[in-house]
């Protein structure tokens, strides 16, 4: 069987990483890397035994598919080129800079019958693998994505950059359209949101609340899915399911609190007794797999033909079209009426960058 001839553009952070896996794969060969910084991206093409290019043009009707690791403003211009000829084409998170510009990927892609998926890896996290099959359809979703400042994704807001990865977990948990938004947001050490909470609600009566931040003391990715079923814990960082629902003595008995008011009721034993007899507790085992390279094995598989992607390109808009709903929506809630939308929570020290500037 011939080798898939694949390209990374972007050789930074994350680029190096979809470069270091693609170039273990036993049935691709990566032809390149290609970025503007020499240095950078000389060290990964040298590390991962292939060659440079300074312009991913020089790529064109060379490769099979491509990997785009480059900052959000550069997708359209960068994907656009591959997917005119016809080349698939990933391209990580947010699938652009604005759903006008996700809109023109997937028409591009549409048009030349190019495979294009979205790097919303989450999707691939073993998991949220594991407590998508727990959920049931969800009444009540709740999400918390907060990290300490990381001096990456500056061109986008923490918006684009982390919430997006819940929006898309929550659209496909969901599976309904938006009926409204509500969120507020604020920017703390850029031009751009730094974090953000959202609430959404869904037809069918589903309601999501969504928080993000990128300058948290700590990091944590969190999410609670409530449904008939009961409740879903997902610990997306350390990869801990916890599952819990009523047990068939809650559903068909008397309850601990019926139980609690009867003579001589033993309630210290009823606490007890509440998770295990009442509430049974469920800890699936979760793989310990790598997320990215499950997410670049199934691009190659869907490359070749076996599979659509998980998240293709029209996922990746949905996910655009729901987060320009919090933009949209965090935009009308102003800090301090301001006319530039939100603005930092320490009025001095906007003004003192005012004065500086």
């Amino acid at each position: 069987m011939s080798l898939l001839k694949m390209a990374v553009v972007g050789t930074g952070a994350l680029g190096r990483h979809h470069a270091r896996i693609l170039s273990e794969f036993d049935d691709v060969r990566l032809v390149a890397v290609a970025d503007t910084n020499p240095d950078s991206g000389r060290a990964v093409a040298d590390a991962c035994g292939t060659q440079w290019v300074a312009d991913a043009r020089d790529l064109l009707g060379e490769i099979d598919a491509v990997s785009i690791v480059v900052p959000t403003t550069a997708h359209l211009s960068v994907a656009a080129d591959f997917l005119s000829r016809g080349t698939a084409t990933l391209v990580e998170k947010p699938l652009a800079s604005s759903v006008a510009e996700a809109e023109q990927l997937v028409e591009l892609s549409q048009r030349h019958s190019a495979v294009l998926q979205v790097g919303h890896i989450e999707r691939f996290n073993p998991a949220m693998q594991v407590a998508r099959n727990l959920c049931g359809k969800p009444k009540y979703i709740h999400a918390e994505r907060l990290s300490p400042y990381a001096f990456r994704s500056t061109d986008i807001g923490v918006v684009l950059d982390l919430m997006i990865h819940d929006l898309d977990l929550i659209l496909d948990l969901a599976a309904a359209p938006i009926l409204s938004v509500e969120a507020f947001g604020v920017s703390i050490l850029g031009e751009h949101e730094d974090t953000a909470q959202a609430r959404i609600h869904f037809e069918g009566g589903c309601i999501a609340d969504v928080t993000a931040s990128r300058v948290n003391p700590s990091a944590r990715r969190t999410m609670q899915v409530w449904s008939s079923l009961g409740c879903v814990d997902v610990d997306f960082a350390t990869r801990k399911v916890v599952a819990y629902g009523p047990s068939e003595r809650l559903l068909y008995g008397k309850s601990p609190l019926e139980k609690s008011r009867e003579p001589g009721a033993d309630v210290a034993q009823l606490k007890a007794d509440i998770f295990g007899k009442y509430i049974e507790v469920h800890e699936p085992d979760v793989s310990n797999a790598d997320a990215l390279t499950a997410e670049l094995r199934s691009f190659i598989e869907c490359v070749c033909g076996q599979h659509r992607p998980l998240v293709g390109g029209l996922e990746g808009l949905a996910a655009m079209q729901a987060a320009d709903q919090v933009l949209n929506s965090l935009a009308d809630h102003q800090w301090n009426g301001s006319a530039h939308g939100a603005v930092g929570p320490f009025p001095a020290v906007d003004a003192q960058r005012k004065l500086a500037g």
